[in-house]
């Protein structure tokens, strides 16, 4: 089985959250909580979240979730 690794930062995945099968470690995850909307490091996680994460949704699926605006 192969490893699963942050898709943020890239180490390997001990824990965290998994979102359609990719991972986003603790820490990347505590980040992105505390930080502020209007810096850097915010855009930067959203488009990496953006990058991998949206492309594996189902087409279609997305008309019945929310629409959430990054």
């Amino acid at each position: 089985m192969k490893k699963r690794s942050c898709i943020i930062c890239g180490k390997p995945l001990n824990n965290g959250i998994i979102i359609y099968g990719r991972g986003i470690c603790t820490c990347c995850e505590k980040r992105l909580i505390n930080l502020e909307d209007t810096t850097d490091f915010y855009s930067y996680y959203i488009e990496r979240i953006r990058k991998v994460i949206v492309q594996d949704v189902i087409r279609g699926e997305e008309i019945n979730c929310r629409s959430y605006h990054f």
